[in-house]
């Protein structure tokens, strides 16, 4: 059974330091389906902003993102690509 992945970017938006640690976690949960992670710190603002390339199946995709925006303080939204991957 061939699963149909789809190649997408997290948006992610840290205003509350004290879910970084959260965060964390949940990416390192994910690490088999994140192809890789941009951070940066936005200190005028005092919030991050974080961009992860994931290759994954619409639905674990779905749920990283939903995890990660349940978070307090945190945004985050995911784009996707148009076509699906074997």
């Amino acid at each position: 059974m061939t699963t149909e992945n789809k190649i997408a970017i997290i948006g992610i938006i840290v205003q509350n330091p004290d879910s970084v640690e959260k965060l964390n976690r949940i990416l390192h949960d994910y690490a088999a389906y994140i192809i890789g992670r941009m951070g940066l710190p936005y200190r005028a603002r005092q919030m991050s902003v974080i961009s992860v390339a994931v290759d994954a199946p619409h639905d674990v995709i779905s749920a990283l993102s939903g995890k990660i925006g349940n978070l307090q303080g945190v945004s985050a939204k995911a784009v996707y690509s148009a076509e699906t991957v074997k």
